[in-house]
């Protein structure tokens, strides 16, 4: 293994605000692809001839997709030219769109779904590439900013896919989204920086060497646990939702699910915020109050859940809670090795969308089973999950190395 000389290979392209807006930008239409179904779930159902359970598996499948895909292309950023992984993934992408939207058969859905996973994984790329360009005092800040755009993507999602299906129907979302990420692998290809590996290292040697850093990384393995933690109960209560709306409560269509998204981008757009107090600050401080901001959310839900304003007060909580302790935790891993950053990514990210396809899944089981009321204690309970492991690595003392 030799080291490269990185920062001349960037030197042509500096990390300008232009920049750091375009990575904004392309991590939230790309990360968007994810989110699509969730108000549309009712509808697929329909179409298909399927209950909520099996509906749920389209996004469920599309969550396991992308941890796969993490799991396989993210460390490919550590040895190989990221602009090309990243184009090359974008048009992968738009083709697996365009399978969801002419799926025929319950079975094409699903398979079509976890490819559109496995191929979304750009923002993974773009997001450490953006911190690698930044100088270290001012990592935090550009990590929320990219952040923000990744996680207004996640939100807004539902409020376009929501509208999309009530006029369009939810075929032609996937449509327009497969044309979303051709021009945008075009843009992409045309203005990021060529970024040259900092290692050299064979695939197999690197899958390994991920297995060494989560051996070696106490702070690594505790920030992806509290992210598998707490990126499902958002799972759990965004998975839910739309069902929820569609019930004898509200009796509201996939639009007015959709909208929520909206509120959430008003905690999102805290993100540059909070990266940069993450510059000042311990980022683990951060971590613990994000967490008990998310515990709070499902609170909401639970006692005032059933009035409107009640959703659009736990919707602010839970978003900004759980946006917060993503930035937070990332600013204090990609502190780790500088040159692992990828590799560090993946475990991460993993991490976060396993434990979002889990809360996915025991999500629609608690709506099934036991309503509303099991939505907010399952939700509640892996927040609270992510609050003890947070507590147990500060009260081991080993947790004040970030």
């Amino acid at each position: 293994m030799s080291t490269l000389s990185a920062p001349a290979t960037l030197a042509s392209r500096p990390l300008t605000r232009g920049l750091v807006l375009l990575m904004a930008i392309s991590c939230g239409v790309t990360v968007a692809n994810l989110y699509y179904n969730q108000p549309l779930l009712a509808d697929i159902g329909r179409t298909f001839g399927i209950d909520a359970q099996r509906a749920v598996y389209v996004s469920m499948l599309t969550q396991i997709g992308y941890a796969t895909g993490l799991f396989l292309f993210i460390p490919l950023g550590d040895i190989q030219e990221r602009r090309k992984l990243i184009t090359g993934l974008l048009l992968a992408v738009a083709v697996s769109l365009i399978g969801v939207a002419t799926a025929q058969t319950v079975a094409w859905l699903y398979a079509a779904s976890y490819i559109v996973g496995v191929t979304t994984v750009a923002p993974q790329m773009i997001i450490p590439l953006a911190a690698h360009l930044a100088p270290p005092p001012e990592r935090g800040r550009v990590i929320g900013n990219v952040m923000s755009g990744l996680l207004i993507g996640i939100l807004l999602a539902r409020t376009v896919s929501g509208a999309v299906g009530d006029w369009l129907g939810w075929r032609s979302m996937y449509a327009l989204a497969a044309l979303f990420m051709f021009a945008l692998a075009y843009v992409l290809h045309r203005q990021l920086p060529i970024s040259r590996p900092e290692i050299r290292l064979r695939y197999p040697a690197l899958v390994r060497s991920i297995g060494t850093l989560i051996a070696e990384q106490r702070t690594l393995r505790e920030a992806a646990s509290i992210a598998a933690c707490v990126f499902g109960a958002f799972s759990v209560f965004w998975t839910a939702l739309t069902f929820y709306l569609e019930g004898p409560n509200f009796g509201y269509g996939s639009g007015v699910a959709g909208l929520f998204g909206l509120v959430g981008v008003a905690g999102a757009g805290a993100a540059p915020v909070i990266g940069r107090i993450a510059d000042r600050i311990r980022p683990r401080y951060m971590v613990g109050g994000m967490i008990l901001i998310a515990l709070a959310a499902f609170a909401c839900f639970w006692l005032i859940g059933s009035w409107i304003w009640g959703l659009v007060i736990g919707v602010l909580l839970l978003d900004l809670g759980v946006q917060g302790s993503q930035v937070s935790n990332q600013a204090r891993i990609y502190s780790l090795q500088p040159e692992a950053r990828s590799r560090i990514n993946t475990v991460f990210m993993v991490s976060t969308f396993l434990g979002g396809a889990i809360g996915s899944t025991i999500g629609a089981f608690a709506w099934s089973h036991w309503g509303w009321n099991g939505v907010c204690a399952v939700g509640g309970g892996l927040a609270a999950v992510a609050l003890l492991l947070w507590a147990g690595h500060r009260v081991s003392g080993e947790g004040g190395e970030a």
